[in-house]
């Protein structure tokens, strides 16, 4: 399926050829290197389309090779990997072009979804600026676009496309995305950013509830030596590193209500005080935010403000529940069926009638990510040339499989403990395989895990 060539630039051999033998096995097509010279010689030979690169190397410094690399050639993607990154490397590095930085030691996980996503977003990038340069929108276009995430032939995502590239073409505008977990939140405010005059520029996305409390300002405003106790160094903060992009708050309902005073601020002054300094710092930042809430609620509860609130959702964009939209199950099926039966390097399945009804009627608790998820598990358990009901349990439906979760109520936080109860259990409390099960990263679950107090009986 992966026409993709990915070239990994890493002096440590035991690295290179680790990651080349896992990405091989997903399907990519993959060259290593160990020096800066065999890397040259490579890009210019095969022309890779992503660049993993180390950055300590012998004889040149891995950020000198992506300054290079990014003259020579422009439209080739880089993740950077590095076990000595601080904030301001990151920086350094989103500045000068890298799409990913990640630091050492990481997971297979981490470098297979970091190239996923660089995959998905060259091709997003290319198409909207088709789509943008005939000043036209197209739906079917616009679903190809973002075809591994965001499929759909109802009205409502249609709509939903149109108002994202809309929204798009002012890059300024705030921008607020609603809607349940799994989606697609985060897709369309990426489609909202790479379809906006600051393409080019850093998208930061931030998780507002994975933060500390204690550290909240602190990272999104940095800090000078000396401003606390662990204060060692001057750090810049997510306004800074996302100066001239776009800011994406996500989980926006969760961030404390001290803190919002303080970004209200930032947004409307368009300047940013590190803490333990008086000096301010003049920034351009679009925010997008996501929640899952209803933040009209919380505004009632004070325990979000009412300004904030207003500033943030000049354009508000609702992403409906799949279950409002029983139409878009059949493309996403045939969609996630196709993806991952080329992934896994198995023939392509037929789709039963019976088994299309079954799921046009089921509600989806956990929505797009639910069915995707649903797909993965009959592709690797069905060794059948068609797909059928029984190969979809859903929850409830067997009383006597008690390792399924089952829905008590409509409240989101419960459901949500019940599936990652769920998935830990038939990953057998391996939490990279869970996460996988859960279409999430091994990192979010981690910080779902320490939200609800789950004992890890075992696991990585």
């Amino acid at each position: 399926m992966n026409d993709l060539k990915v070239l990994i630039l890493d002096d440590e051999t035991r690295i290179t050829e680790k990651l080349k033998y896992h990405l091989e096995k997903r399907n990519f097509k993959v060259y290593t290197a160990n020096t800066p010279n065999e890397g040259f010689a490579l890009l210019e030979k095969e022309r890779p389309g992503v660049l993993i690169l180390d950055v300590m190397l012998p004889g040149m410094n891995g950020l000198d090779i992506l300054e290079k690399v990014k003259q020579d050639y422009p439209n080739l993607e880089i993740i950077m990997i590095s076990g000595y990154g601080d904030m301001d490397m990151v920086i350094q590095a989103m500045r000068q072009g890298a799409s990913d930085f990640i630091r050492k030691p990481f997971q297979i996980m981490d470098i297979q979804l970091a190239i996923e996503r660089t995959e998905k977003f060259l091709m997003m990038q290319s198409k909207l600026e088709a789509a943008e340069n005939r000043g036209v929108l197209v739906s079917k276009e616009l679903e190809g676009m973002i075809e591994k995430d965001f499929v759909g032939e109802s009205a409502q995502i249609k709509r939903i496309l149109q108002m994202a590239l809309k929204a798009a073409e002012d890059g300024d505008v705030n921008v607020l995305v609603t809607g349940e977990n799994g989606t697609g939140k985060e897709i369309i405010s990426r489609i909202i950013h790479f379809g906006s005059p600051r393409k080019k520029q850093v998208f930061a996305p931030v998780n507002s509830s994975a933060i500390p409390e204690s550290l909240l300002e602190s990272e999104f405003f940095g800090h000078v030596k000396g401003a606390f106790t662990d204060a060692r160094d001057e750090k810049k903060g997510y306004f800074e590193l996302a100066n001239q992009g776009t800011l994406f708050l996500d989980e926006i309902a969760d961030m404390p209500y001290a803190l919002q005073a303080k970004l209200l601020r930032a947004i409307e002054e368009n300047r940013i005080k590190r803490v333990g300094s008086n000096k301010e710092i003049p920034v351009d930042v679009r925010i997008i935010s996501a929640t899952n809430k209803n933040i009209e609620e919380l505004i009632g509860e004070k325990q979000f403000r009412i300004d904030l609130f207003h500033r943030i959702n000049t354009i508000e964009i609702n992403i409906p529940p799949l279950r409002e939209r029983p139409e878009d199950v059949l493309p996403l099926l045939k969609h996630f069926v196709k993806s991952i039966a080329n992934k896994k390097r198995k023939a392509i399945p037929e789709l039963s009638g019976e088994l299309v009804k079954k799921l046009q009627k089921y509600s989806f608790p956990g929505n797009v990510r639910e069915l995707r998820n649903m797909v993965e598990r009959a592709m690797i358990l069905s060794d059948n040339d068609v797909l059928k009901p029984e190969d979809f349990p859903l929850r409830g439906e067997d009383a006597s499989n008690n390792s399924r979760p089952k829905i008590s109520s409509l409240n989101m936080d419960d459901n949500e403990l019940s599936l990652i109860e769920a998935a830990l259990k038939e990953a057998d409390f391996n939490q990279t395989k869970a996460a996988t099960l859960l279409g999430i990263s091994r990192d979010a679950l981690k910080r779902k895990i320490k939200k609800f107090g789950i004992e890890i009986v075992k696991g990585l």
